[in-house]
């Protein structure tokens, strides 16, 4: 099971995710690299809990604050 997601995230790295945290905010940002701890680092990042959306740049996320994550649609 690991190592299905661990490759379902490399494949989606330099995309667009959209994350659910604990505290019940939403991100959304470019992937750019993760651990086995699921710790994320993420280019253009943007709080958008509210209808504005707040830029928050280069974000480096503990793993454990992550409820969700939403990896883009494959059109192949």
């Amino acid at each position: 099971m690991a190592d299905e997601i661990s490759t379902l995230m490399k494949n989606n790295r330099d995309k667009v995710v959209l994350l659910r945290l604990r505290n019940k905010t939403s991100l959304q940002g470019i992937l750019k690299d993760f651990d086995i701890h699921m710790n994320l680092t993420l280019e253009d990042a943007e709080d958008v809990t509210e209808s504005t959306p707040k830029k928050l740049g280069k974000i480096l996320l503990r793993g454990d604050n992550v409820l969700l994550i939403s990896l883009p649609n494959d059109k192949k």
